[in-house]
């Protein structure tokens, strides 16, 4: 009877060593994920410089669990083209529109390029993670979080939360399977006063919302009016031909010159070539 049970036990370590080894490596780490329970709402990992709590359920949470960041690879890439160019100034703020869970927001933060972040975010369930991203890190002193949705007019809009891609939620029905709810909307201009920001302070734009760009692009013509530097991911795929159309030309009415970012290239452009024929792309605006 002993020997049996020394038998189980050294199997079971046994077992529990090539569990840890298999689930450390990607397909393992995705494998977990995916079969986490639906009762597990969050998780947090520890990302190296910084903690990250995200919905293990979402495609944002998966990616950052199986790769232990979400295109961190891409703030990088921006910083080092603003750096290169001379345009980046440590002592102004960074609008970001988007926040969503906070992930750009933090790297952003841990760059130390901007003294101040104010990032907007309007779906409540990102709102909640970017908060306690935020906090967790010890970045509240840095970065202001704002729960609303960036457009032309105060009041509400009607927004639609995409169930499996919180990323993917927006100011536009996307599938019938988003679940639509009200949100608070502002212009940019009044986002930054309740901030306590000036338009003269931005040192850049980062917008990401799903298709709602050109009406909050709409909202900010003083920052447009001062040519602050403007990324965004740009999407024909919403906007329509008519649409993307009229978005550049009112673009062009500010900034000249852009860089859009392709798969593994960036090639620099004027804004009345920007590539409206692909379904969606990143894009800077330069001053």
């Amino acid at each position: 009877m002993f020997a049996m049970k020394s038998w189980k036990r050294r199997l079971r370590k046994w077992r529990n060593r090539m569990a840890k080894r298999f689930l450390a490596t990607p397909t393992g780490r995705e494998m977990l994920v995916n079969a986490v329970s639906p009762k597990i709402l969050s998780m947090t990992a520890d990302c190296g410089d910084h903690l990250m709590t995200f919905s293990p359920h979402d495609y944002i949470g998966r990616k950052i669990y199986r790769k232990g960041h979400f295109e961190r690879e891409n703030v990088d890439r921006l910083l080092s083209v603003l750096r290169q160019r001379g345009l980046l100034q440590p002592e102004k703020v960074l609008l970001e529109l988007g926040g969503n869970i906070g992930t750009q927001t933090i790297y952003f933060a841990l760059s130390r390029a901007f003294r101040r972040i104010v990032t907007v975010e309007p779906d409540p369930r990102n709102f909640q993670l970017l908060r306690t991203n935020i906090d967790q890190n010890g970045l509240g002193e840095q970065i202001t979080a704002i729960n609303s949705a960036a457009g032309e007019n105060a009041g509400t809009i009607d927004f639609f939360l995409h169930r499996d891609n919180h990323g993917k939620s927006s100011a536009l029905r996307q599938s019938d399977q988003d679940i639509e709810i009200k949100v608070p909307v502002k212009p940019v201009t009044a986002l930054l006063a309740e901030a306590g920001v000036a338009a003269e302070d931005i040192g850049l734009i980062w917008m990401d919302i799903e298709g709602y760009e050109p009406v909050a692009a709409r909202s900010m013509q003083p920052l447009l009016a001062r040519r602050v530097p403007f990324y965004m991911e740009f999407s024909p795929v919403f906007y329509g031909p008519a649409g993307s159309k009229a978005f550049v030309d009112h673009l062009a009415g500010f900034y000249e010159d852009c860089i859009v970012f392709f798969e593994g290239r960036q090639e620099e452009m004027k804004v009345t070539a920007l590539p409206i024929q692909q379904e969606q792309f990143d894009v800077l605006l330069l001053p």
